[in-house]
């Protein structure tokens, strides 16, 4: 285990306990109490997201355009999914990289679009079953911007680009950024993978990768905006297992619910059961480098020129400027203050701070019920 992983597993461990520290809460209008213990902030925790991912999407939504959206998937293949978990910040940044170049490129090509386009995109490096699975989820408009700046350019109803296209542009593009790597000492590789340090044994690896079909997957346009907010708000900040998943956890094992992506229709949804080290192993396993992005924006989107495209698009599109929402801000720690009572519905105040591996001066919750 890295010292990351070591980090995101105490955070967890601790989230919402009295290790944390947290504040009491009172009901104005009764003498109920409650204990809120603090959240562990970590990216990395089911429990944390929730308040980032509110804040986020509120960003977001001011920036939506009047247009059609698209979900585009890109995937790396299995042997590249190998190496990348020994060079994570590497490779998922080429993955990250390559895909967007491609699907500028293509836009950018009047064959096919002719415009400059925005993109977001979500790095995700498991499957269901919590396997190592690297690929890059993007949120596309359905249009962009003409190179001289005077038109919005328009794609066809409910087609984008052709995936074909896409997938032999970004298997060029990966391998070649991935050749460079390399090249460049940028790559490490142990155990099985030893003699990949060699280039005569990397060119080799390489070989049948620039013959094999790479996964790119475009769905269909979203059903408005508020569909591809909701789509947002299930894939921007979630990790590698949700809570809601999980099932059962003894001293045998921990049981989850899973996806089998070879079935179709309700058999495709499933139960899998982990021993506990494996279980954690896995989760553990999609712990992202230290100050890595995994939500990136590019083109029309780029955090350089987003608020000047945007406004130049909303005005070829003749739409006015949306508001921003105000966000609150404090973080999820807080957010038990907005609750109303659950026994007479009054307001809850804060009485009481308490700072972390302290115990508050009122009362203790009872035994098994949950204060988060």
């Amino acid at each position: 285990m890295s010292l990351g992983q070591l980090k995101v597993m105490s955070a967890i461990e601790s989230c919402r306990t009295a290790a944390l520290g947290g504040h009491v809460l009172a009901c104005e209008g009764c003498d109920h109490t409650h204990i809120a213990y603090n959240s562990c902030r970590n990216r990395h925790c089911p429990k944390c997201q929730g308040g980032a991912a509110r804040e986020w999407l509120a960003e977001r939504e001011a920036e939506l355009l009047p247009v059609g959206y698209f979900h585009v998937v890109f995937t790396a293949p299995g042997p590249i999914a190998d190496i990348a978990y020994q060079n994570k910040r590497v490779i998922y940044d080429l993955l990250f990289k390559a895909a967007a170049e491609t699907m500028l490129t293509i836009a950018a090509d009047p064959k096919h679009l002719g415009a400059r386009i925005g993109i977001t995109a979500v790095l995700h490096s498991w499957g269901s079953a919590m396997t190592h699975h690297p690929h890059v989820h993007m949120i596309v408009p359905g249009g962009g911007i003409s190179p001289d700046g005077k038109k919005w350019i328009s794609c066809k109803p409910g087609f984008l680009f052709p995936v074909r296209v896409l997938s032999k542009l970004f298997r060029r593009l990966f391998l070649t950024k991935l050749a460079a790597a390399h090249d460049a000492g940028r790559l490490k590789f142990f155990g099985e993978h030893a003699h990949l340090a060699q280039p005569q044994a990397f060119a080799a690896f390489l070989e049948p990768l620039t013959k094999t079909k790479w996964f790119v997957y475009a769905k269909r346009p979203f059903a408005g905006p508020q569909a591809v907010l909701a789509y947002l708000s299930r894939y921007t900040h979630r990790v590698a297992i949700s809570n809601s998943r999980l099932i059962r956890a003894d001293d045998k094992g921990v049981t989850f619910r899973c996806k089998d992506y070879r079935r179709k229709g309700r058999d495709r949804y499933t139960t899998m059961a982990l021993r506990p080290h494996e279980f954690i192993r896995r989760f553990l396993s999609h712990v992202l480098p230290k100050g890595f992005h995994r939500i990136r924006h590019y083109g029309l989107f780029a955090n350089g020129s987003r608020a000047e495209n945007l406004d130049k698009a909303r005005k070829l599109l003749r739409v006015p400027d949306l508001q921003k929402r105000d966000v609150d801000a404090k973080g999820n720690d807080e957010t038990d203050d907005a609750q109303p009572c659950p026994c007479c519905g009054g307001r809850m105040i804060v009485i009481e701070t308490f700072e972390p591996g302290c115990t508050p001066r009122a009362q203790s919750p009872p035994q098994g019920i949950d204060s988060s």
